[in-house]
């Protein structure tokens, strides 16, 4: 079982959207980020695909949804600002399910969910920063514990 920890794709600049943030929609270059995430997961066991409320984390994973026939379904534990321990509680329910998923979030949330799984025994990449566009593959064993995060980079 595969849990894909996805960060949204190319939004543009903050300081130069006028709308509300949780508006502001993918760029040019974050739908070619999306095709190539799309592209990557093709095949892949996918049976929900959850995001942050936010436009550009929606857009981010719907052609992953799309592909399978499923909604994207939005989830608090996703949003900017949540906590690591929201997070990773919700990763470790869909780990101790068998629930294969893409799950779609910010920038300041999967680096802390990753910390926490870190401190809870999983086998972290070590790298810096995280791109938008690029994702963690946390690996599942049998007994729904998460193993392993692994950094992916599918952009173009």
């Amino acid at each position: 079982m595969t849990l894909y920890l996805v960060r949204h794709a190319h939004a543009g600049r903050r300081a130069e959207w006028t709308g509300a943030d949780a508006e502001r929609p993918l760029s040019e270059k974050g739908r070619h980020q999306t095709d190539a995430i799309t592209r990557h997961l093709d095949g892949a066991a996918v049976d929900r695909v959850l995001s942050s409320a936010a436009v550009r984390c929606r857009q981010t994973v719907e052609g992953v949804a799309a592909a399978r026939g499923l909604e994207v379904e939005t989830h608090p534990s996703l949003l900017e600002g949540a906590t690591a321990r929201s997070t990773t509680t919700l990763l470790w329910q869909l780990a101790s399910e068998g629930t294969d998923a893409a799950l779609s979030s910010h920038g300041d949330v999967i680096p802390s969910a990753l910390t926490a799984l870190r401190a809870d025994g999983v086998d972290v990449d070590d790298r810096e920063g995280l791109p938008k566009g690029t994702l963690y593959r946390l690996d599942v064993d049998a007994e729904g514990r998460i193993t392993t995060a692994t950094f992916v980079d599918p952009r173009p």
